[in-house]
């Protein structure tokens, strides 16, 4: 059997191919601790379930248009009002079955064989398939731990070329959890003005920032920005509905039709209960969101803490999401029993194989030296975890 060239080099998401090594490891009895999987621990919120089981009940089982039932983009819309002080009409607004559904619409929907996306690094493991999978290039531009891995206007201006369709900032930032101040936005989006391309924005972790940092939607600066910027955004991360698979996108209208047109030949609509849990987490209570997001940047403190008392081991601070991305730079090169850690992918192999710890290896975010670890756990968890992480780096010579 011969497979298309793009099946043959796609590569299967890293996140989820660990988690589902860890949970397969769990099955058999062995007692693993898993930093993998980008997924809250805190149950779905009551009322979004009781909107989901009501719909059940009446029936609300059937196809709904592709785009998303008016419901819910009304919801979306209302949001995007209420919270980012943004302005659209219900045609600007495409739902999908998740954020990664919706960027690879859009993908599809804007880029021809040879366009290029700028990607800075570290960056998600999945942004680079997509843009593949639509024919284009990947062009990574590295950022440093020192300059809080952020993209700089200054940077991106040297990486655009004539090629160049479109820039991707994830503020907050996964894997990092950097995120991106007005300044420095607006400083990007001047840039991208002035050189005509498109400015897709992922702000799925809006909602989970911490030590009072204020996110700024970059489609809120001015008109002009917006007319330039797909919003991408969904509801996963803030209520703890990772598998109800909802995400959406808000932009011009010629493009949301775009897209609207590649989802009906792909996927149809999405679940259709789902669509009438997300309008009741949008539209419902968001009292609970500020004691989770106190929770998570409890954990964050702690998490960071114990990284950075492991000898030879940095991390960067992160301002949002739930994830650290500490520097093991010191321990590659080093043995353990005669065999040579070369890089961050052996290194999680070690880790999990020896002390029975998931993470991901950060070359699967752009860069080397460096691991991921997810801390959506419970702190008992992540302590445990992070002891055993040290224990294990220590018993390399």
């Amino acid at each position: 059997m011969k497979l298309s060239r793009r099946a043959q080099e796609i590569k299967p998401s890293s996140t989820l191919a660990i988690t589902a090594k860890a949970k397969a490891m769990r099955a058999q009895g062995i007692d693993v601790i898993s930093f993998g999987a980008g997924e809250p621990d805190l149950d779905t919120p009551q009322h979004i379930k009781d909107a989901a089981i009501k719909a059940l009940q009446e029936g609300f089982t059937k196809y709904t248009p592709v785009g998303g039932i008016d419901e819910l983009k009304e919801a979306i819309v209302e949001k995007l009002k209420r919270e980012n002080g943004l302005n659209y009409q219900r045609e600007q607004i495409l739902v999908s079955c998740g954020g990664k559904h919706v960027l690879y619409n859009l993908a599809q929907a804007i880029l021809d064989e040879g366009d290029e996306v700028i990607i800075p690094a570290p960056y998600w493991v999945s942004y680079p398939p997509i843009v593949m999978l639509a024919g284009a290039k990947a062009v990574t531009i590295p950022t440093s731990e020192e300059e809080g891995f952020k993209l700089s206007a200054e940077a991106l201006k040297e990486a655009i070329t004539p090629k160049t369709k479109a820039v991707i900032i994830n503020s907050p930032s996964n894997p990092t959890g950097t995120a991106y101040t007005r300044q420095e936005l607006e400083e990007l989006a001047e840039v991208a003005l002035r050189h005509n391309i498109y400015i897709i924005s992922d702000e799925i972790y809006e909602k989970i920032v911490y030590d009072g940092f204020k996110h700024v939607s970059i489609a809120s600066l001015s008109e002009e920005v917006k007319e330039v910027t797909i919003l991408v955004n969904g509801v996963s991360k803030t209520y703890s509905m990772t598998g109800w698979r909802i995400g959406y996108a808000a932009g011009p209208r010629e493009l949301i039709e775009a897209m609207t047109r590649i989802q009906s030949q792909s996927t149809s609509n999405p679940t259709s209960f789902a669509q009438k849990g997300a309008t009741a987490a949008l539209l419902g209570s968001q009292e609970g969101i500020p004691a989770m997001v106190q929770e998570y940047q409890r954990r964050r403190d702690l998490i960071c803490e114990m990284v950075t008392s492991i000898e030879g081991v940095s991390c960067y601070k992160p301002v949002g999401a739930f994830y650290v991305f500490p520097n093991v730079g010191a321990y590659l090169g080093k043995n353990f029993k005669g065999n040579r850690i070369e890089n961050s992918s052996q290194l999680a192999s070690y880790l999990l194989d020896e002390v029975r710890v998931a993470v991901v290896p950060g070359v699967d975010f752009g860069v080397e030296g460096y691991l991921r670890l997810s801390y959506p756990i419970s702190p008992d968890v992540i302590q445990e975890g992070v002891r055993r992480i040290k224990e294990a780096l220590t018993a390399l010579d």
